[in-house]
């Protein structure tokens, strides 16, 4: 495959300049030109009519150049004379309104006239009802817009499927679901916005399955067309997204074409997305289906409500990566977490750099987590540090579907565990904390009194108890006085984290609640999206902002200790 590489270690010369993000291919120039020629003479069926002609104008005029090499890729990669396609997989990341339904729907419209494979099945995969029916429209616009492709083909409304009366290829359109895919035989596959369909509990199933046609299927190509995603990538979108990035990059090869339309990621940090010199770079079609009038609007809209709603705009039409999701009730200590992490901040780098540790522990039933946080305080500078784990209950995956595959995010990063007792989990929750007081560093043990006893009772059987060891934390607007420290720290840098992905998510969870004087955050305002190991740090806040000394069993002079 190295001359078939699809590699383009150039691309962020490419994307800045307008140039193709397509790298060279030795693609086969008779199956290029012949899908070229097809592409342009498609008719584009939701544009205005020529005024004189009466004519639809066709992709070989509205589309942008840009697209061209995309099309010559996805069918100049077929060796016809031994059916086998050298590229197989293609992965689309465009902001909205760059023509990506339009050009889905060409592109397998053009799949159908080029088959030569008997009773060859088509599909395009929507994750919802609304977007397959626009996609279908889509293609059923583009053949009736011909005469010559309507004679060629038949569409069923009632059926969403389009059939080539000679041949008999079939186009049709699925729901994402696993019991409508599986054993699927399709030598062509479209999935259409990735980032909503990996919302669904089985995203992953879903896309195995599709591929899972290739294996006897050569000739055959699966095409994945999204936009970013307007909350922090996770599940199936995050893992195909980083896999795009990789090949790309050159630093995994395999048969995909990735074709990812964002800035570099300094731009995108920076707000780089902003300056209009960039606009054009990540939205191909500018000019065309992409009013940039309507941008500038829009973007002044986005900065008047807020950052919330400027990095919903940002996602979704110049696919910046959301981290921490801001919102108008959002926690005001987010805005500084991303700035204030430390990625070689391990369990042994606290130790080694702290001269007292405080713990935080909350949790509470089976559908929450079992948050936790060691926060020590640093030798010299006296900054706080912060390293956090969580567990949580198999029953979880299912009672809470829409963050299962995020939370299996953390459990693969190593910064959550799944267990099938809780009981685990306080006994593994109670070892840290040992492991900490063996050190000689340990002062105390912040609790949300509620939930509590079952890592209090692990405590016990380690030798650690007593209340002026565990303490319970008062929650409510008693804790307001921790969630100020905790901001305080944040934004002034005293206070400083692992950057674990895990706490990005728990930080952009959180909500505030207006009290008479002030206001709070509490699990009940944040739903059911987990905040348990944040609060764990306001728990050792509590703690750690009364500068407290150890009250190890164990001396420091004694050195590390390791357990196991």
């Amino acid at each position: 495959m190295t001359s078939w590489s699809t590699a383009c270690p150039d691309w962020e010369d490419r994307v800045l300049a307008g140039r193709s993000l397509v790298p060279d291919l030795p693609l086969f120039p008779s199956e290029t030109e012949r899908a070229l020629r097809i592409f342009k003479r498609l008719h584009v069926p939701d544009l205005h009519r020529d005024p004189i002609t009466g004519r639809l104008p066709t992709m070989g005029k509205v589309a942008g150049a840009w697209l061209f090499p995309i099309v010559s890729a996805i069918f100049g990669s077929y060796d016809r004379s031994i059916h086998r396609r050298m590229i197989q997989e293609f992965f689309w990341l465009i902001p909205k309104k760059n023509g990506k339904t339009s050009s889905a729907a060409a592109i397998m419209v053009i799949a159908l006239i080029l088959n030569d494979r008997p009773e060859g099945e088509f599909v395009l995969v929507a994750p919802t009802k609304d977007l397959a029916g626009i996609s279908f429209k889509q293609a059923k616009g583009i053949i009736k817009a011909d005469p010559e492709l309507d004679k060629l083909f038949q569409v069923q409304d009632h059926l969403k499927t389009i059939t080539h009366r000679r041949f008999g290829a079939t186009l049709q359109v699925k729901a994402a679901d696993t019991d409508v895919i599986t054993g699927g035989k399709q030598v062509g596959t479209l999935i259409d916005e990735l980032h909503v369909l990996s919302s669904k509990p089985n995203a992953a199933d879903i896309l195995l399955e599709l591929r899972g046609a290739l294996t006897a299927r050569p000739d055959g190509f699966v095409i994945v067309i999204t936009t970013q995603s307007k909350k922090q990538p996770a599940g199936i979108f995050k893992s195909e997204l980083q896999k795009a990035r990789a090949v790309r990059d050159g630093d995994l090869a395999m048969p995909l074409l990735p074709i990812l339309y964002e800035l570099p990621p300094q731009l995108s940090r920076d707000n780089g997305w902003k300056a209009r010199r960039y606009w054009l770079a990540v939205n191909p079609n500018l000019g065309r289906s992409v009013d940039e009038v309507y941008l500038e609007r829009e973007l002044g809209a986005a900065e008047n409500e807020g950052e919330s709603q400027l990095r919903l705009f940002a996602s979704q039409h110049f696919n910046v990566e959301i981290g921490v999701g801001l919102r108008i009730d959002g926690w005001p200590g987010a805005e500084y977490w991303e700035d204030r992490t430390d990625p070689t901040l391990t369990f042994d780098e606290l130790l080694q750099r702290c001269d007292v540790i405080v713990a935080g522990v909350d949790g509470g039933g089976l559908d929450d987590l079992l948050g936790f946080c060691l926060l020590g305080r640093e030798h010299g500078t006296g900054r706080w540090l912060a390293w956090f784990h969580a567990w949580a209950h198999e029953c979880v995956k299912e009672r809470r579907k829409d963050i299962a595959a995020r939370l299996e995010d953390f459990q693969k990063a190593g910064d959550l565990t799944f267990v099938s007792l809780m009981k685990t989990a306080h006994a593994e929750c109670a070892d840290m904390i040992a492991r900490v007081d063996v050190s000689g560093l340990l002062a105390d043990i912040g609790f949300d009194p509620a939930g509590a006893s079952g890592v209090v009772n692990a405590l016990k059987e380690r030798g650690i108890e007593g209340d002026d060891r565990i303490v319970g934390v008062r929650q409510g607007y008693s804790l307001a006085g921790p969630v100020k420290d905790t901001e305080t720290a944040l934004s002034d840098g005293d206070l400083v984290h692992a950057g674990q992905a895990l706490m990005t998510w728990c930080v952009s969870n959180a909500k505030i609640e207006a009290t008479k004087n002030a206001y709070i955050v509490t699990k009940a305002s944040s739903g059911s999206a987990k905040i348990d190991p944040l609060m764990a740090l306001f728990n050792a806040v509590d703690r750690m902002r009364v500068n407290p000394e150890t009250s190890s069993v164990y001396t420091a002079d004694r050195g590390l200790v390791v357990f196991g």
